[in-house]
């Protein structure tokens, strides 16, 4: 087994535990890592979502770090993928917006998450949205499918970024977009966290430089490219304690080490100079 079918067993493992916790678990870890956090309760990389229309508590496991439909731009009649839909919480919110007219397609590759998302549709018979089993890496959607993609704190935990987002121009429509909220470093972490699995479930370790994530972007063929939104995530004592000495927690709150979450917008050209939007193709 390769070090990246290792890692996504291991996100897979960890998320088929999270999907049948409570949120208040959820939202006081990193992204919804389990077993670093003790008794205390953190918000540390949630955000709000109970004021937005289309709102399901059921769904809302507190996992994401940004709020991705609110700078998407989606509009009604729209068919919008969502990538690491988990319980379903921004496909319900996106289905709000793009009406009876559009659909919704979550996909995930934890089979826990897609039945309990599956679940909470059936609950409110909701028509248009789909949940489907799959992995990131290679989608389980046709080529030029969607306006719109969004995705809430996932990326970070996927192997082969450079996959994922040739993943994200194929299956985007000639013009359409997308606007995902991720982790982001600016300085190293430690390099003892790139080896603790669930600080690799819980979105730090697997996170990579701002720079280099904004350049796999660009690489993948995208224009326009922006940060919609952009926010320090400040990681309380008790668990920085988990992982460091207090040596180490000094130096990490010393150093110039950031983390933080954005939420970053791009655009498939309209026209596709590069011949390369279907799988195998070599600049894919």
């Amino acid at each position: 087994m390769n070090s990246n079918t290792k890692t996504k067993e291991l996100v897979k493992e960890r998320y088929s535990v999270i999907a049948g916790q409570a949120k208040e678990l959820n939202v006081s870890s990193c992204c919804g890592s389990t077993g670093c956090c003790g008794d205390n309760a953190y918000p540390i990389m949630a955000e709000r979502y109970s004021d937005l229309d289309g709102y399901v508590p059921d769904a809302d496991l507190g996992l994401g770090c940004g709020l991705p439909t609110e700078f998407a731009q989606i509009k009604k009649g729209d068919t919008v993928v969502d990538l690491g839909s988990g319980a379903g919480n921004d496909v319900f919110i996106a289905r709000r917006i793009v009406g009876e007219e559009g659909t919704v397609i979550g996909i995930d590759f934890t089979t826990a998450m897609i039945e309990r998302a599956t679940e909470n549709a059936e609950k409110f018979s909701y028509k248009n949205v789909q949940f489907r089993l799959g992995d990131i890496e290679d989608m389980p959607v046709t080529a030029n499918k969607a306006d719109v993609i969004i995705s809430n704190c996932v990326l970070n935990l996927v192997p082969n970024k450079h996959k994922a987002f040739s993943e994200i121009y194929r299956v985007l429509k000639p013009g359409g977009h997308f606007s995902i909220s991720d982790i982001v470093l600016e300085g190293a972490i430690p390099a003892k966290w790139k080896e603790v699995a669930e600080l690799y479930a819980g979105c730090l370790s697997g996170a990579i430089q701002k720079e280099n994530y904004l350049e796999i972007i660009d690489e993948a063929g995208f224009a326009k490219i922006k940060v919609q939104k952009e926010k320090t995530i400040n990681i309380p004592d008790e668990l920085l304690a988990a992982y460091l000495s207090e040596d180490e927690m000094i130096e990490y709150k010393n150093s110039s080490t950031r983390i933080a979450s954005i939420t970053v917008y791009a655009e498939k050209p309209a026209k596709d100079s590069r011949n390369c939007c279907e799988p195998g193709a070599k600049c894919c």
